[in-house]
């Protein structure tokens, strides 16, 4: 790359301290030009970063790789990109209000209360409120970064992602990301926030351009499309990550080393759980809606991608998208990259040899609201068995009787022969149970990285591997799709028996044509 020969200069430790702030609130964003700082680089020192699909999550990681240039505000919408009406916002406040009383003394909303993940309750996706204007002066202290330059922009709403449009408006502005990969030679590195289906075709075009590639989580929608990005990201040597921003948490890093330090001794069961998508979007047995007209500022047959070719209506785009079959993976897609994660990292755990799920009702388009799945892990060397479970749609595990009374289940729980740990989404706020205030924990010794977007662009600009790059990131991710294979399998009344090394389910031949799915004319991975 053109600024990788002509800079070698290498970001430094001190530079990636204090850059990340998760807004609570509203905040505003000052202009870049107003002041340097943390988080700020020489403009001579920039990559060229382009972001696809920054309407919503793909935006707020854009902000974190670079602030705007101008102060901008996120329109208020509801979640499927209609703006909201003045009754809607009044009950938002309401609802956000009575959401600080509930949470009072357990952690402010978005700082980790227990139950959410981390992450303010009724947020889509790891970010803030999606209908609270984002003004980050306040939360972000004036902060300014400048990790890259921000040098083109594509979504196919050019309505919903305006505002971002006009936080930068120095970028070069697409609409389809085919076309900016065949323009804009000059793009170094590529962040990816699409909707799960459009993951895989867009990131392997770009790492076949020699672009190092963000992509949002789940790394892709099928297992067969994890493992061919982990295979080009392997041939072509860009360097890779994915979205999984807990994996370069203290909390995450604490965890592991409890575990492998062997605080609760050996562990032999984890339950994991998250409120996904209960409130958040539409899933269970129901019909997808009836199409509508496309509007003028959408490129729909885009954002389609290498989907089915089904009518639009706004109800299955934008947020929504999450619950539908066609385009995303549901509850797990969307929260078990935060949950799971952990719990590979800590145990050292491979793929699963038997996955059994059991779900409330579904339909042909939309995914169940609940949904119960068990995993089984074998023996990893001194590592014994290790039996997984999961639950989603609001269900929780049964509480350990060990936990005190009114203290709040985590998402989290690793049951050890020698105690429990519990901690939640993003690995967040690791704590023994029962509470132990005397405990200290073994001292450090994972390295530390900077969050997830410098760590990204320092292994760009120094020639190295990212902390989560595909080689780890498309393991959890078959992980956590297996989970949708069983789901649509539950009926069959068997435990599923998976050969990884094949990539096959071997006691349920039909369950093997979920890996992939055929792509709609014109579209290749």
């Amino acid at each position: 790359m053109k600024h990788e020969k002509t800079n070698k200069k290498s970001l430094s430790r001190r530079s990636f301290l204090g850059t990340t702030a998760t807004a609570a609130a509203a905040f505003t964003i000052i202009p870049r030009s107003v002041m340097g700082g943390k988080g700020y680089t020489a403009p001579s020192d920039l990559i060229n970063v382009a972001g696809i699909g920054v309407g919503s999550q793909g935006g707020g990681d854009i902000q974190q790789i670079c602030t705007p240039d101008v102060p901008i505000q996120r329109p208020q919408r509801n979640s499927n990109g209609t703006p909201m009406t003045k009754e809607q916002i009044a009950e938002r406040e309401a609802r956000m209000a009575e959401m600080k009383k509930q949470f009072a003394g357990q952690g402010a909303p978005g700082q980790g209360a227990p139950g959410q993940g981390g992450r303010r309750p009724g947020a889509p996706g790891g970010q803030p409120d999606p209908n609270a204007v984002m003004q980050m002066g306040a939360a972000g202290q004036g902060r300014v970064i400048k990790l890259a330059n921000i040098y083109a922009l594509c979504d196919v709403d050019s309505e919903y992602a305006g505002y971002i449009f006009k936080g930068y408006p120095k970028a070069k502005i697409y609409s389809d990301w085919r076309e900016m990969l065949d323009k804009e030679k000059s793009i170094d590195a590529v962040l990816i926030g699409t909707p799960d289906h459009n993951h895989a075709p867009i990131a392997a075009a770009f790492m076949k351009a020699k672009k190092h590639i963000y992509v949002e989580k789940p790394m892709a929608k099928t297992i067969f499309e994890c493992r061919k990005l982990a295979e080009i990201a392997r041939e072509t040597g860009v360097v890779t990550q994915m979205g999984n921003q807990g994996h370069a948490t203290e909390g995450t890093r604490k965890t592991v080393e409890w575990i492998q330090s062997g605080v609760i001794g050996l562990v032999r069961e984890v339950q994991l759980s998250t409120n996904r998508p209960m409130g958040f979007w539409p899933q269970g047995d129901m019909k997808r809606p009836a199409g509508m007209p496309v509007p003028k500022n959408l490129n729909y047959d885009v954002w389609l991608g290498p989907a089915p070719n089904k009518p639009y209506n706004p109800d299955t785009l934008h947020f929504y998208w999450r619950g539908l079959w066609d385009y995303g993976t549901g509850a797990m897609g969307d929260m078990g990259a935060h949950i799971f994660d952990a719990p590979i990292w800590a145990l050292n755990l491979g793929m699963p040899i038997k996955i059994q799920a059991t779900s409330s009702p579904y339909s042909t388009d939309y995914m169940p609201l609940c949904e119960l799945v068990t995993y089984e892990f074998p023996a990893r060397g001194y590592m014994p068995p290790v039996k997984v479970q999961w639950c989603d749609g609001g269900l929780r595990p049964p509480r350990p009787n060990e936990l005190e009374a009114k203290r709040a289940m985590r998402d989290a729980t690793y049951y050890g022969d020698k105690g429990i740990i519990c901690h939640s989404s993003h690995g967040a706020m690791p704590e023994l149970i029962p509470a132990d205030k005397d405990f200290k924990g073994p001292d450090p010794w994972l390295p530390r990285t900077g969050n997830i977007f410098e760590d990204w662009i320092d292994a760009i600009k120094n020639g190295k591997k990212s902390c989560n790059d595909f080689s780890i990131s498309s393991k959890l991710t078959e992980i956590m799709l297996l989970t949708n294979i069983a789901v649509k399998h539950q009926r069959a009344n068997i435990t599923l028996e998976y050969d990884a090394a094949n990539m096959k389910i071997t006691n349920l031949e039909e369950a093997n044509s979920l890996f992939q799915y055929e792509y709609r004319t014109g579209w290749s991975l």
